[in-house]
C-alpha cells in the first residue's frame, strides 16, 4: 500500500513522515496542556481566588468534554476527511488557549477549558486514522512508535516547562505557549497533509451521537464529581449513584440502537469488535490509562507533600521514566512490525508493573529525590515497549474507511480508563488516609503530654476528609483548638510527621489497585492473535473538490 495522494490538487505524493511530524506536533500540544496545568494549580487558585471545587473543574472540564466527544469526532473525520477535522481542532484549541490565558475569573477559565476540550477531541482521532491510512502495515509500527514517544516528551516537558513559566512569567503563560505552536501546526497541516476522504457516501448517525454523548457525559460527570460530593446528592435529591446509573442506562440504550441500526450507518460499527485484537487492545488501552492516572495522582502528592520537592523538582524526578520511554518507543515500533507485537506488549506491561512495584517498595518518608530512580527507569522502559505495539495491534486489521471511528473508540476507552482510574484511586486513597493517618496519630501521640493526646488524635481524624483535596499544599494536620503555647511547636512537628507517615502508608496500600489492573492487562495480551499484518485494499482517497455528504 502506497501513501495516498490528493489528486485534485496536482501535487506530488504526500510525504508520510512529514505528515507524521505535523500530526505529532498537534498531538504534543494537546498532551502538553494536560500535564502543564497541574503544576500551575496553586498559582491559579491564588490569582483567581478560586475555590477547591472550581479548581477541580478547571482541571476536569477539559477531560470531561474531551472524553465524551472523541467517538463523534472520529466518525466526523471519516465523513468529512481527517485533514479538515485536524485543522478545525487546532484552530479551536489554539483560540481557546489564548482565551484561557486572558481569563479573569474561575468561571471564565472553566468555560474556555471546555472549549479546549472540544478542540482536543476534534484533533486527536485524526492523528491515528491518518497514520493508519498513510503508512503501509510494515512501516506502521515505527510510525506509531514515534507517535507514542510524543507522550513521553510531553510528560517531560509539561512539569519542567510549566514550573519555569509559572515561576518567571505567571500561570497565564501555560496557555499562551500553545498559541505559537498551534499557529505553526495549522500552517504545516494546510501545506503537507493530503485531503483524504474515506467515507464520503455515508451519513452521520445523529441519534447515536446524541445517546453516546449524553451517556458518556453522565458517566464521566458522576465519576469526576463523586468524591467532591462524597458520593451523595449532587442535583437536589439526585445522587451521584443515580447519575452514574443513568449514564450506564443511556449507554445501554445506545448499544441497542447501534445493534438495531447495524445494517445502516451506526456510529459504532460492530464489525470492528469482531477483530479480537482491536477488542482486546481497547480493554488494555483503558487499563493502561487507569494505571497511569491511578499511579500518578498519589505519587505526585507524595513527592511534593512528603518529600518536600517543588513542582519543578517533582517533574524532574519523574522525567527519567519518560525519557527512557521516549528512547525505547521507536525501537519497540520496529519490533511490533515484525509480528511479535504480542510479546513486546506483554514484556512492556510486565516491566511497567515491576518498575512501579519497585517504586512502591522504595517509597518511604525519608526517601531522597532520586531514591525512586531504579523503579522509575524500569517502569519507563516498560512504557516504551507499550505504546507502539498497542496502536499497531489495535489498528492492524481495521479497514481504512473505519479508521476514524476505530481511532475515536480506542481513544475514548483510554480517556474513560483515565477517569475511572482517577476516581477509583482517589476514593481508595481517601479511605486509606482515614485509617492510616488516624493510626499514625495514635502512635505518635505517645510523645505528647497526656492532656493533649486525644485532642490531637481527634484533630487528625477530622482533617482526613480534606487531605486529598489539599494535595500539594498539605504539610500536616490542623492543630486542635485551645492548645497551650508551650505545646505548639512539638505538636506541629508531630503533626507533620504523622501526615508523612500516614500518607506514605496510605499511598502504598492504594497503589496496589492500579498495579493489579496493569497485571491483568499484561495477562490479557495472551489473547492477541499474533499474526503478520496483511495487505490492505486501496483506500480510494478522493480529491478536495468532491463534497462529502452528511
Amino acid at each position: 500500500m502506497t501513501a495516498p495522494t490528493a489528486p485534485a490538487s496536482g501535487r506530488q505524493e504526500a510525504n508520510p513522515w512529514l505528515v507524521l511530524a505535523t500530526l505529532c506536533l498537534g498531538f504534543f500540544m494537546i498532551l502538553l496542556d494536560t500535564t502543564i496545568v497541574n503544576i500551575a494549580i496553586p498559582d491559579m487558585s491564588t490569582s483567581l481566588d478560586a475555590s477547591l471545587d472550581q479548581i477541580l473543574w478547571i482541571v476536569n472540564a477539559y477531560v470531561l468534554v474531551y472524553a465524551v466527544l472523541l467517538i463523534t469526532a472520529g466518525r466526523l473525520g471519516d465523513l468529512f476527511g481527517p485533514k479538515r477535522l485536524f485543522v478545525l481542532g487546532l484552530v479551536v484549541f489554539t483560540v481557546a488557549s489564548a482565551a484561557c490565558g486572558l481569563a479573569s475569573t474561575p468561571e471564565q477559565l472553566i468555560l474556555f477549558r471546555v472549549v479546549q476540550g472540544v478542540g482536543g477531541a476534534l484533533l486527536t482521532p485524526q492523528t491515528l486514522s491518518t497514520i493508519t491510512v498513510l503508512f503501509p502495515p510494515d512501516k506502521r509500527g515505527v510510525a506509531f512508535g514515534v507517535w507514542g514517544s510524543v507522550a513521553g516528551i510531553a510528560t517531560v516537558a509539561g512539569p519542567t516547562l510549566g514550573g519555569y513559566l509559572v515561576t518567571d512569567f505567571g500561570w497565564e503563560w501555560i496557555f499562551f505557549v500553545n498559541v505559537p505552536v498551534g499557529i505553526l501546526t495549522v500552517v504545516l497541516a494546510l501545506i503537507v497533509m493530503p485531503d483524504l476522504r474515506l467515507n464520503r457516501r455515508h451519513r452521520l448517525d445523529w441519534t447515536g451521537t446524541a445517546l453516546a454523548t449524553v451517556g458518556l457525559f453522565l458517566l464521566v460527570y458522576g465519576l469526576i464529581e463523586g468524591e467532591p460530593h462524597d458520593w451523595g446528592r449532587v442535583w437536589g435529591p439526585i445522587t451521584i449513584t443515580e447519575v452514574i446509573g443513568a449514564g450506564v442506562l443511556v449507554l445501554a440504550v445506545f448499544l441497542v440502537h447501534q445493534y438495531v441500526t447495524r445494517a445502516g450507518e451506526p456510529l459504532v460499527p460492530f464489525t470492528i469488535f469482531k477483530d479480537r485484537n482491536f477488542a482486546v487492545m481497547s480493554w488494555i488501552s483503558a487499563a493502561i490509562s487507569f494505571g497511569m492516572l491511578g499511579l500518578f495522582l498519589p505519587l505526585v502528592i507524595y513527592l511534593q507533600s512528603v518529600l518536600g520537592l517543588t513542582a519543578l523538582q517533582a517533574g524532574l524526578a519523574i522525567a527519567p521514566a519518560s525519557l527512557m520511554s521516549m528512547v525505547i518507543a521507536p525501537f519497540a515500533g520496529r519490533l511490533a512490525d515484525r509480528a511479535i507485537g504480542r510479546w513486546v506488549l506483554t514484556i512492556g506491561l510486565t516491566l511497567w508493573c515491576a518498575g512501579m512495584a519497585t517504586v512502591v517498595a522504595l517509597a518511604e518518608v525519608g526517601t531522597g529525590q532520586w531514591g525512586l530512580l531504579p523503579g522509575l527507569l524500569i517502569a519507563g522502559a516498560g512504557l516504551g515497549f507499550v505504546f507502539a505495539p498497542l496502536q499497531t495491534i489495535a489498528m492492524r486489521n481495521v479497514p481504512p474507511r473505519q479508521a476514524g471511528a476505530a481511532s475515536g473508540l480506542i481513544n475514548t476507552t483510554r480517556q474513560l480508563g483515565a477517569v475511572i482510574g482517577s476516581a477509583a484511586v482517589g476514593a481508595l486513597l481517601q479511605a486509606q488516609l482515614t485509617v492510616k493517618l488516624t493510626a499514625a496519630a495514635r502512635a505518635n501521640s505517645a510523645d505528647l503530654p497526656p492532656e493533649v493526646r486525644q485532642p490531637f488524635v481527634d484533630a487528625v481524624a477530622g482533617a482526613t476528609g480534606d487531605s486529598l483535596h489539599i494535595g500539594t499544599g498539605q504539610s500536616g494536620a490542623a492543630l486542635p483548638a485551645g492548645v497551650p503555647e508551650q505545646y505548639r511547636q512539638a505538636l506541629t512537628e508531630i503533626a507533620t510527621r504523622t501526615f508523612h507517615e500516614g500518607f506514605t502508608s496510605a499511598m502504598k496500600a492504594t497503589l496496589l489497585l492500579p498495579l493489579a489492573v496493569l497485571a491483568i492487562a499484561a495477562v490479557s495480551c495472551l489473547l492477541v492473535r499474533n499474526r503478520p499484518a496483511t495487505a490492505e485494499p486501496p483506500t480510494d482517497p478522493h480529491p478536495a473538490e468532491a463534497p462529502a455528504q452528511a
